[in-house]
């Protein structure tokens, strides 16, 4: 299992799967990752040399954001959408769906414990 920016891939998958399992890098990254390091997309993750990783992890430090730093800014972003007190700030911070979804079937199911939302009036 080759060790990318500090995450373990797959190294039975292809190349361009296998750099999908670290966050913040789907599909479309991930073959474009592979087109600017000009590497076989067919290759599996085992074949990658010391150098080929290193060239990764450069880029994927230098040109995007990933990982811990991809994740610190989701939350920060969250933390600032709740104290400014928006809809969807008040939405994360109760633990309901945030983008528009209904909350009379599913919602509440999703993320554990029962939470109350008023119902229609009669």
């Amino acid at each position: 299992m080759p060790r990318v920016i500090g995450i373990d891939i797959p190294g039975k998958k292809r190349l361009v799967i296998s750099l999908t399992y670290i966050f913040g890098v789907g599909r479309t990254r991930s073959e474009e990752i592979v087109e600017k390091l000009r590497l076989d997309p067919s290759m599996r993750a085992d074949k990658l040399s010391a150098e080929d990783i290193v060239r990764l992890n450069g880029m994927l430090q230098s040109d995007y954001i990933v990982e811990g730093d991809l994740r610190r800014q989701v939350q920060s972003n969250i933390k600032r959408l709740i104290s400014i007190h928006s809809y969807r700030g008040l939405r994360h911070r109760t633990g309901l769906p945030v983008r528009g979804q209904g909350t009379q079937n599913n919602a509440r199911t999703r993320k554990g414990k029962k939470k109350t939302v008023a119902g229609k009036k009669k």
